[in-house]
């Protein structure tokens, strides 16, 4: 049986599909199969990784009109890509019924195929991004170490809590993130002092670190081990992953 993730923040720019295609590719160096799904209408995921348009993408399937079609960008390592395509899906489902469950029902024959299921959720707390939220069964918040990435928290508290009380009760919040961290600037410590005393140990204790690297990968269509092995991303993002299998072993 696979363990979803969903990676959620509405804020952009925090590194959440970095941290998607890169705790995924950190997974498969661990010897897991990992399959990630692209819920972003923007596709950022299936453009960093490479993959072409592909006939039958994530908008199809949440329209039924066929199953979830991974494509392999390794051994180990499947996408199900996005297309723009998939920004009309909210508003062509509003009315069809199990809306909400459409992506769970879609991933139950996939369950015993992988040991991770990483889905990078939407900026925003819509239709797809509640179809992840009935879909996982822990989210990890990615935020930026910055005071303004800190505003949102409150809200994603609150949206994780009525879908875990309504739709989903596994449901929780699993980890928190710190992204594009650099231990020289006061800011950056004392946003990660604030997230640790409001969230405690579900902080993670590896932060991804500031790294050029990481923003070059995709430019690349590479992940950040196929790009750059002995980067410090890619050191930050294996270790990462080394705590989240310890997670989800533990529970």
């Amino acid at each position: 049986m696979s363990h979803t993730i969903a990676l959620l923040n509405h804020k952009g720019g925090v590194g959440k599909t970095t941290s998607a295609i890169n705790i995924g590719a950190a997974l498969v160096e661990l010897k897991k199969r990992v399959l990630l799904l692209d819920l972003d209408p923007q596709a950022n995921l299936t453009v960093s990784l490479g993959v072409p348009r592909q006939a039958h993408s994530m908008y199809e399937a949440m329209r039924g009109e066929c199953e979830l079609e991974p494509v392999q960008v390794k051994p180990g390592f499947d996408i199900v890509p996005s297309s723009l395509d998939l920004s009309g899906a909210e508003m062509e489902l509003v009315n069809e019924a199990g809306r909400e469950f459409i992506l769970r029902e879609l991933l139950e024959p996939m369950q015993d195929e992988y040991d991770f299921i990483i889905i990078d959720c939407p900026p925003s707390l819509g239709l797809l991004t509640l179809n992840a939220l009935t879909s996982a069964n822990v989210v990890y918040i990615p935020l930026q170490t910055e005071f303004l990435a800190l505003q949102g928290l409150t809200k994603i508290t609150q949206v994780v809590d009525k879908v875990k009380f309504r739709l989903n009760k596994k449901l929780k919040i699993g980890g928190v993130i710190a992204t594009m961290f650099d231990n020289r600037k006061v800011l950056n410590r004392d946003v990660v002092a604030t997230i640790q005393k409001h969230f405690g140990e579900m902080v993670f204790e590896t932060m991804i670190r500031d790294n050029v690297a990481l923003a070059e990968a995709p430019a690349a269509r590479k992940d950040i081990f196929a790009y750059a092995k002995s980067s410090n991303g890619a050191k930050d993002y294996l270790d990462l992953a080394k705590e989240i299998i310890t997670r989800v072993e533990a529970a």
